[in-house]
Parts: C-alpha cells; structure tokens; sequence
C-alpha cells in the first residue's frame, strides 16, 4: 500500500518541475505565446493548491483509498489528454484538471499512513514521504531535461506528461487490491461539508497563487498586489468564518483542535519556511547554472542529484540516531541550511563552476532541509488523532505547496532583479545575482531556526 501511494505521490511532484523543462519545446511545437507557457507551467501549480484542503475533506467523506484512487484516475487521463493535445489552451485545460487530480489524490497519503500504521512504522512512512518530495523535485528537471533530449519516436515534448499513463495504470490495477476501501465515517458520524469555508479558502488561496506564479512573468503589475491583499482580507475572513462556525458546533473546514495540537503552529511555520528555501534555492540556482553557465537542462538537473539523495537518506534514517539529539534536529537543520546555502553562493561567485567545495556545500544543504523538514512533519502528525488525520493531512500539505510557490516568486524575483540592475547577462554577473539570493535564503532559513526556538520557549 506505502509503494502505491508514495509513487503516485511521485509522480504528483515529478509534474510539477516536469513541464518546466519542455516549456521551449512545447512553445515551438505548438506556437504558444509566453502567455500560454506561463498557464500551461502554472495551470497545475494552482488547481492542485486551490484544491488540497478540498480532496483532503473528501478523502473523510468516502473513504480515503477510494479518493486516493478516484484522484489517480483522473490524474492518469488527465495526463493522457495532455499528451495528446493539439493546442496550448486544450494543454492548459488538462493541466488544470490534472492538477485537480493531484489534489484529490495526494491528501490521502498522509491520512492513509495515519490510519495504517503505529509508532515507530508511523515514522518510517513518513520519512519515507518526505524523501520522496524531496527526490521528486529534484527528479523532474531531470526526468524532463532526458525526455525531451530523447525525442522518443519524434514525439518531442510529449513524453513528459504521456509517462504517468502507464505508471497510473499499473497504480490503479495494483491499488484497487491493497488500499482499504473504508476508513468513510458513518452518516451520522460524518462532519457536514463545511461549502462556505471551502469557498473563502479556494478564493483565498487562488488569489494568493495566482500572482506568486504569474506576476514574475507579468512584471508585477497593479493586479498582482491588488491579488495579494484580497488574499489576505480572505484569509481573514475565513478564519473568522471558521472560528464562529466552531463556537455554534458546526463542522469548521479544519478542526480546532488539530490547529491547538501542540506544535502544530510551529510545525506549519517550520514547514512554510523549510520549503519555501527548498523551493527558492534550486529555482535561483537552475536559473543560474542555464542562463549564467549555460549548461543544458539534464546538466543542471543531474548538478541537484547530490541534495536530492542526502534529502532522502536523512529523511529515512534521522529516527535511527540517538534519541537525545532528535529534539535538536529541526532547529539544526535550518543552521546547516543555511551555512550551506551560502556556501554554495560564496562557492559559484566569480562566474566558476565551484570546485569541490560546492559538492560539499550540496551535500550539506540535502542534509540541513532533510533534517529540517522530516523531524518537523513527523513531530506534527506524531500526536495528531486518526479521525483529525484528513485536517492535518489537507493543512500540511497546503502549507507545503504554499511554501514552495512563496520560495520561487520571493526568491526567483530577488535573482532576477539584481541580476537586471547589475546589467550585463554574463556567468560573473548571474554568479553576483545568485551570491546575493543565497544569502537571503540563509536569512531566511536562520529565521526558521530562531523563530522555532521562540515559539516553543512561549
């Protein structure tokens, strides 16, 4: 059951770094604009957002083996229709509903894993599932850069999204004999499905996505920020919404109770900051080592696979050391975050290639996000009741995709500023660029050190 769904949680991540690479090549093929590019990346970045908390709830409702499979369905036909399209706006529609099928299907990893398995398993699984976010970001820009440099039977760009046809298959066939078909509450047990929170939060997040993904491109403009602070007012009225829902003992959207968990407000700070730096780094550092160095997509892909493996390796093992220093771990792993990640800048500056030092400052930077991230998330579910695992699962899961869309517009933006104020676009000038985005990325995972000691010291 943990191999279905972990790899289907593959997949899921693996298409939202996939497309990137073949964005040139499906823009050529079929005569894009940039436009068309930006919603064909970002169409399923912001359906599968909009949508967790959604496919978490419904999950609680029917069951969630039967959601998890329900979702994969539509993920593998989905991905089918994107394969085959004839146009960008056939394209872009299908990512949007691909989107939604990650979103309906990746909540229930988390909730399945809560409800199959007990302590020291518990943990495993979800080192195991972190392992897997991490291997699967990196794995896309390589994955990626392979098939489209293939060109498989002259098909170009269309094996990115065709190769999770028959990997669904195989998931659908197999996960149709081993995932539990209950785990739905009982009519009278079921908590109504709360329409007015699902519409403030799905208002709420698209206005906060849209832009995060979109105003780079755009320059900016007025609506971005404009978007940005509707978010913010909905955000607002939705916890008012929620909070006034519970005190009339309705059924809020996510339950009080798992947001009083003991640290689960420091969890979602953690996780928000950890993937936020997670997701600015290899974005900052892809534009650096393609457009500054000018290595190919595979060769930027494959420079991540050291980070990647030492995410992985930490995410399943770091429950195997001694117990007196795994209350450390976390606020460790942002310190070693960040001494790595400016390591990393201080390695590449001056336009090289970085030598040997910045093999060891990969390694370190796998190391510090593993170590800050699997501890975090393990911790926050540790305590978290079966029948509260569809609200935590939804939040979690959330709060991850939401960090990752932060990390690249905040940190993407600030790379590509200084690298426009400093004027000519050559390997020493992108390598100033970056020197300066990896510092701010080392701030900001310092913060997360800092602030979780505060937090937890109140």
């Amino acid at each position: 059951m943990l191999a279905v769904v972990l790899t289907a949680q593959f997949m899921a991540v693996l298409d939202v770094f996939i497309a990137n690479v073949a964005a040139p090549t499906i823009g050529s093929a079929l005569h894009a604009s940039g436009a068309d590019l930006q919603l064909v990346i970002a169409g399923y970045t912001v359906s599968y957002s909009v949508l967790l908390i959604t496919g978490a709830r419904l999950g609680d409702r029917i069951g969630h083996g039967r959601a998890h499979l329900a979702g994969l369905a539509l993920f593998t036909v989905a991905s089918l229709a994107c394969g085959l399209a004839q146009g960008a706006t056939e394209l872009i529609v299908f990512r949007l509903v691909q989107g939604a099928g990650s979103a309906l299907m990746i909540p229930q990893v988390l909730s399945l894993i809560q409800r199959s398995f007990t302590g020291e398993a518990r943990a495993r699984a979800i080192g195991a599932y972190s392992a897997v976010l991490a291997v699967g970001a990196a794995a896309g820009q390589v994955v990626g850069g392979v098939l489209v440099s293939a060109d498989l039977l002259g098909t170009g760009w269309r094996p990115v999204f065709l190769v999770n046809v028959p990997v669904g298959v195989v998931l659908l066939a197999v996960g149709a004999r081993v995932l539990p078909r209950g785990g739905a509450r009982e009519p009278e047990q079921a908590r109504a499905l709360d329409l007015p929170g699902l519409v403030l939060l799905g208002a709420a997040v698209s206005l906060f996505t849209v832009p995060l993904v979109l105003g780079q491109e755009e320059g900016w403009p007025l609506w971005a920020w404009l978007s940005l602070a509707a978010a913010a007012v909905l955000f607002a009225v939705f916890t008012g919404h929620e909070s006034r829902l519970a005190r009339r003992g309705g059924a809020p959207l996510i339950a009080p109770r798992v947001l009083r968990h003991p640290g689960m407000g420091l969890a979602v700070l953690r996780i928000l900051a950890v993937m936020a730096v997670n997701a600015g780094f290899l974005f900052a550092l892809t534009l650096h080592l393609q457009g500054g160095l000018g290595y190919s997509a595979l060769r930027a892909g494959l420079t991540f696979a050291p980070t990647a493996a030492v995410f992985g390796a930490v995410g399943l093992t770091w429950r195997k050391w001694p117990i007196a220093v795994q209350r450390l771990l976390a606020p460790a792993g942002f310190v070693l975050t960040a001494v790595a990640v400016a390591g990393v800048g201080l390695a590449l500056r001056g336009g090289g290639s970085g030598g040997a030092w910045l093999h060891v400052a990969f390694v370190a930077a796998g190391a510090g996000i593993g170590l800050a991230f699997s501890p975090t998330l393990t911790g926050a579910l540790a305590g978290v009741r079966p029948e509260d695992a569809a609200d935590a699962s939804g939040l979690l899961a959330t709060v991850t995709q939401l960090g990752q869309l932060t990390g690249v517009a905040a940190f993407g933006t600030l790379f590509l500023n200084r690298l426009e104020s400093l004027g000519a676009r050559e390997a020493y000038t992108s390598a100033e660029a970056l020197l300066t985005c990896m510092f701010a990325l080392a701030a900001t995972a310092a913060l997360g050190a800092v602030s979780g000691l505060v937090l937890r010291r109140r």
